[in-house]
């Protein structure tokens, strides 16, 4: 064991060639990845990754969530572990960062530690959670959801996606079903490495980002029933045209921030036409709603409004409306003490950090329901994410990375 823990650091070399091997993964020609939950490139990455945790010898397990956990042995084994991953699923067309860097982040701590012999009083576990994303089955976070006892197995189970292919199918397709019980257990904490897909950082000219929290999330999935029928010989005031009644409702959203004001923002970000024709009146339209906020309140009070302008609409345009929701979350609250530890690894270290909070939500936010959580965030150049053009500096992913190792090392070091 080293003599001087406080002067240990990762190899920011080892750390860039295991992300640019993961960003091959699913690479598109834009420079980003498309590495849908439980596709053959979300297969391709696991494998590589379990490939990983058996080369520093972790024990790993695969539960039937498809969360994989490798666990590194400290002296007390009894002792609850720190916990520290993310993700590596994506969005469609997404970014190479997203996700991937907190866990090949938690990673390189843990080659780190095993290269320069350092033990800990407690286990330390790495994790990559399932469908943390939800863009190819809803809700996002489902991995961590299931096993922190939010959200019902079953139910995520029987999700299927665009193509009517089902959640279950394809976690057993891909060889990722477990044979361990998706179910949480005790944890000292939990950190989560991330970029942070916004410009704050990158504005303020910090380093390292310090969320007290995320914003709450409410996802709805809103269904339109009119009447399909010929476009040049159907006059207008006869007509039930459902396209029509999603557009105006989707205005809607995007107006909706600036009346509720304190920082909502309001998103419409899929949506289905059918029978998607040039020649035919749509009479059935599906789009996503995604309302979020710090304030708890505001949230719920905002999508009433809307669902009342919804209802309106439908009427108006003589169309069914059907509504139901696939996310609803409420606002998560980090520990107070991991991220004075937080703040505290970064000023030792000489990175400037800044408190904030999250408008993503991040597989922390079930964590923080069972165990002292925090999350550290790098910056993102441009605030863009969710995008092949995303991109974060390298200087900036190795102090995140450095201060992670610190954070995660003190906490798996308390008796």
């Amino acid at each position: 064991m080293m003599k001087h823990i406080s002067d240990l650091k990762v190899n920011a070399d080892r750390l860039r060639n295991a992300w640019e091997k993961m960003a091959t993964i699913g690479a598109t020609p834009a420079g980003g990845v498309h590495r849908l939950a439980l596709s053959d490139e979300d297969k391709a990455a696991r494998d590589i990754f379990v490939a990983w945790l058996e080369d520093i010898h972790l024990e790993v397990t695969v539960d039937d969530m498809g969360n994989i956990f490798g666990k590194r042995s400290g002296k007390n084994n009894t002792l609850p572990p720190v916990l520290s991953g993310s993700h590596l699923d994506s969005a469609p067309k997404g970014g190479r960062f997203d996700g991937a860097l907190g866990v090949l982040g938690t990673l390189e701590v843990l080659r780190t530690l095993t290269e320069k012999n350092v033990v800990t009083e407690r286990p330390i576990i790495i994790v990559n959670w399932t469908n943390e994303e939800g863009c190819r089955f809803h809700p996002a976070m489902a991995g961590s959801g299931v096993w922190a006892g939010r959200l019902d197995k079953k139910t995520i189970y029987n999700q299927t996606d665009s193509r009517g292919k089902r959640f279950f199918d394809e976690l057993k397709r891909i060889g990722y079903n477990g044979a361990v019980a998706a179910k949480r257990f005790p944890l000292h904490a939990y950190f989560e490495y991330h970029i942070e897909q916004g410009p704050v950082l990158e504005n303020s000219g910090k380093v390292i980002g310090v969320p007290r929290g995320i914003v709450g999330v409410l996802w709805k999935n809103v269904f339109l029933k009119g009447l399909a029928n010929h476009a040049g010989t159907t006059p207008m005031q006869a007509r039930s045209d459902a396209l029509c009644a999603a557009a105006e409702m989707i205005l809607n959203v995007n107006e909706l921030p600036s009346r509720m004001g304190r920082g909502m923002v309001g998103t419409v970000g899929e949506i289905h036409n059918l029978p998607n024709a040039v020649n035919v009146i749509p009479d059935n339209v599906h789009f996503s709603v995604d309302l979020r906020c710090w304030e708890e309140d505001l949230v719920e009070r905002a999508w009433e409004k809307l669902k009342a302008e919804f209802k309106e609409i439908a009427e108006k345009r003589k169309c069914a409306l059907e509504i139901k929701e696939s996310m609803n979350l409420s606002r998560s609250a980090f520990s107070k003490s991991l991220c004075d530890k937080i703040i505290d690894v970064s000023r030792k270290l000489g990175y400037p950090a800044l408190e904030m909070v999250s408008g993503a939500g991040h597989d922390a936010a079930y964590l923080s329901d069972i165990a002292p959580t925090a999350m550290i965030f790098a910056p993102s150049i441009g605030g863009q994410s969710h995008v092949e053009s995303e991109n974060t500096k390298w200087e900036d992913c190795e102090a995140g990375t450095n201060v992670l190792l610190h954070c995660v090392l003190a906490s798996a070091m308390e008796k």
